[in-house]
């Protein structure tokens, strides 16, 4: 046991987290993303809701500070603009972590492209429709 790691997260997707560089990204996918057809790594955390492993990944993983767009979620096909009550709680967890902004929205094809080049999927247990997130790493500055 290790303190402050949040018990979520488990060895393998500790070490994935570890091993990716700035720049790589990872996501956060609903029970229903294509985890396996899109992804080169998968996790899967079952039963276990997008927002508890996005808290946890984002409590050891910093927000890229070096780009427009370091968090993006699945535009809700049809309608481009409406906001799942999820959305407000993925800000919420950007906002908390380093290097908060805005999230970016991807139209549903051009979110399956980020993800397939992503470094890892995350498959959750999360049903709530439009529960995919894509995490941007940036970098730990040296201590002071």
């Amino acid at each position: 046991m290790l303190h402050h790691i949040p018990a979520l997260l488990s060895p393998e997707l500790l070490k994935t987290l570890a091993e990716m560089g700035h720049g790589d990204e990872i996501v956060v996918g609903d029970a229903n993303f294509p985890a396996h057809a899109l992804g080169q790594r998968v996790h899967r955390m079952d039963g276990i809701s997008a927002t508890e492993a996005a808290k946890a990944i984002l409590h050891l993983l910093p927000l890229d500070s070096f780009v427009e767009a370091n968090a993006h979620v699945m535009q809700v096909v049809g309608d481009a603009t409406a906001s799942p009550p999820i959305f407000a709680e993925f800000q919420a967890l950007v906002d908390a972590a380093d290097n908060p902004a805005p999230i970016a929205r991807l139209e549903r094809f051009a979110f399956y492209e980020r993800a397939r080049k992503a470094f890892a999927v995350v498959q959750t247990g999360e049903f709530r429709l439009y529960g995919n997130l894509i995490l941007t790493k940036g970098v730990i500055g040296a201590a002071p």
